[in-house]
């Protein structure tokens, strides 16, 4: 593999040096001229800010255990949604719970999505209770190189569980273990005003 690349670094480095040594013989000074081949072979760089960059992640507010988590974007507003990293026994992050408000008149008034490991057994399906009581069970969307994501609805019932309750237990089932459930707690402190902090998106 590094053979491969030597001579497309030398090329690189040749041009370069050529680039920086052809001067206007006039003035005895390089002329202003379009990009040349090294530089589309080479990474410029760009300033660094102090703010995030286009399209990272950024936290914009904590409240409690959620985070108010937007995305970088070129727009007025950026997307925001209230986070929560969830983690096992041994303080080690397991899923991820990103929730937003949703408008349209529909049965669900937020949505979440939640992201779990790839091993995990998807027709065991995930399930989300709140202080103990019966929970609901909810199918996985689909899986990327991330992990296999829920995308799962919310009515104004169970918003107004989790606005009341202490914990949710999520918990999925490993399918290297099928016949062992994982069980992962949802801190709810401060997702009330965390809720309430994040903008509404269109369910249309």
């Amino acid at each position: 593999m590094f053979k491969s690349l030597l001579p497309l670094s030398a090329l690189a480095f040749g041009a370069l040096a050529s680039a920086a040594l052809a001067q206007d013989t006039t003035t005895g000074e390089t002329p202003a001229e379009a990009p040349t081949a090294s530089d589309q072979l080479l990474d410029l760089g760009q300033p660094v800010g102090d703010g995030p960059q286009l399209g990272e992640r950024y936290a914009k507010s904590e409240h409690g255990d959620w985070t108010l988590a937007c995305i970088k974007t070129e727009a007025e507003t950026d997307p925001c949604s209230l986070l929560q990293i969830l983690k096992d026994e041994t303080g080690n992050p397991v899923a991820e719970v990103s929730l937003f408000r949703l408008e349209g008149g529909g049965q669900a008034v937020a949505g979440a999505t939640v992201i779990v490991p790839l091993e995990t057994l998807l027709p065991a399906q995930l399930t989300v209770s709140v202080d103990g009581a019966p929970g609901k069970r909810y199918g996985y969307s689909f899986c990327n190189p991330i992990g296999c994501i829920a995308q799962i609805g919310l009515t104004a019932e169970d918003i107004a569980a989790f606005k009341k309750g202490n914990a949710a237990t999520v918990s999925l089932v490993p399918a290297p273990a099928p016949d062992q459930r994982i069980s992962l707690s949802m801190s709810l402190k401060g997702f009330t005003a965390g809720y309430d902090t994040v903008d509404v998106v269109s369910n249309n």
